[in-house]
């Protein structure tokens, strides 16, 4: 049976270029968790508008073969990352499917041809093969259109406030916890941009410095990877493992303003009772918030967002919290990459003098092997026995 979809506009047929794969069909809703049973060469069929880059990037650690989304890759909202991050890894993307394609069977053999996708002897020809070319092209017509998405962020930003005024200017229903953060640095990870790159050049500022370690959500599992052990865990508990909610940490939930809290059967089926933390924004923001209102000395992000395009991957809802978040913590906040490129490991005088101790050790020692050597230490040891002497005859009269 051949099934006609609507056509898109194709772009250039890259079939010559990169080679038409086969292979398992994986279907999944969501990409964060698809990607966590995807084996190299099967084909991720997703359902994503605007793939970002985090999305994007773990599906190139999950090295599928291709990825065909039922949604467009790139709906001009904003120029997002996802699509050239696929290509860049050869990975093959037709998107623009249609919804149908979320149907086939979860294992069933893929074919693909040029843009057409055939499964089980259902072929579905409406996608469009992106090139390198053909996602430029996107992307030069969604940084015309960044203007209206600015405006429609500005607009949501206004009434997340009018929701959130209290506790983004007076920390009105922040949570009472037992982790101290007053006076300390805390160390934020969320297992998004560049978290493992970022966590592995902080080795030198965490062994020094000791921050508080907190994950958010499956950033709990990253410093736990990390061979670390996380102070606290927040989220809605939906993409950290069970190992991590276990380790000891002091677990928060984040809550709905309802207080509908989705993550809180979970933690408390494994012998866990958490601290709940209503509010509105992402589970990223309220960790900030709480470290700023229990008097954190500097919080350093690992894996958030910080520029436009990736305030943008959040949608604007979540940029929203995101942006004035920013806003509230202030000066406190430093992102990852700017402390692993300014940061240098201090040396504590009594590290420098047992160091100018040992080279004289050293030193003494190679001299001590020679017969010259030997003299000189016998001539320094008598004009220290004459000083002594002399010392001692002057006190004693």
């Amino acid at each position: 049976m051949r099934l006609s979809l609507r056509r898109a506009d194709r772009g250039p047929d890259t079939s010559d270029v990169v080679p038409d794969p086969d292979g398992p069909a994986r279907v999944g809703t969501r990409t964060k968790d698809l990607t966590k049973r995807l084996k190299p060469g099967d084909v991720a069929v997703i359902d994503h508008a605007d793939i970002d880059r985090v999305a994007a990037e773990a599906l190139v650690a999950a090295a599928p073969s291709a990825v065909l989304n039922a949604a467009p890759s790139t709906t001009g909202r904003y120029p997002n990352a996802g699509p050239d991050i696929l290509l860049q890894a050869g990975i093959v993307l037709v998107d623009g499917i249609g919804p149908e394609i979320m149907a086939v069977t979860d294992g069933a053999p893929v074919h693909i041809d040029g843009s057409s996708v055939r499964v089980d002897g259902t072929t579905y020809d409406a996608g469009t093969r992106q090139t390198p070319e053909t996602v430029a092209v996107a992307m030069a017509e969604a940084r015309e259109g960044l203007s209206d998405e600015i405006e429609r962020f500005a607009e949501n930003t206004l009434s997340y406030l009018r929701k959130e005024r209290e506790l983004l200017l007076d920390g009105v229903g922040v949570p009472d916890v037992r982790t101290v953060f007053e006076g300390r640095h805390v160390l934020i990870v969320v297992r998004g941009y560049h978290y493992r790159e970022d966590l592995a050049m902080l080795r030198p500022y965490i062994a020094e410095n000791r921050p508080v370690l907190v994950g958010v959500d499956g950033g709990a599992d990253a410093i736990l990877d990390a061979g670390l052990r996380p102070d606290m865990i927040v989220g809605d508990m939906d993409s950290v493992t069970d190992k991590a909610l276990a380790c000891g940490a002091e677990i928060v939930v984040h809550a709905y303003r309802d207080g509908n809290a989705p993550g809180l059967e979970r933690v408390r089926a494994l012998g866990v009772e958490p601290v709940l933390f209503p509010a509105t924004g992402t589970s990223e923001d309220i960790a900030m918030l709480l470290a700023d209102d229990k008097d954190a000395e500097l919080i350093v992000a690992v894996g958030t967002h910080a520029t436009l395009v990736e305030f943008l991957d959040k949608g604007r809802a979540g940029m929203a919290s995101t942006f004035l978040t920013r806003l509230r913590v202030g000066g406190k906040l430093v992102d990852a990459k700017g402390v692993s490129r300014l940061y240098r490991t201090r040396i504590s005088n009594l590290q420098l003098t047992l160091l100018s101790a040992a080279g004289v050790a050293a030193v003494a020692a190679a001299l001590w092997s020679t017969s010259a050597g030997q003299t000189a230490f016998g001539l320094v040891g008598a004009q220290i026995d004459d000083i002594v002497s002399w010392i001692g005859g002057l006190f004693g009269g």
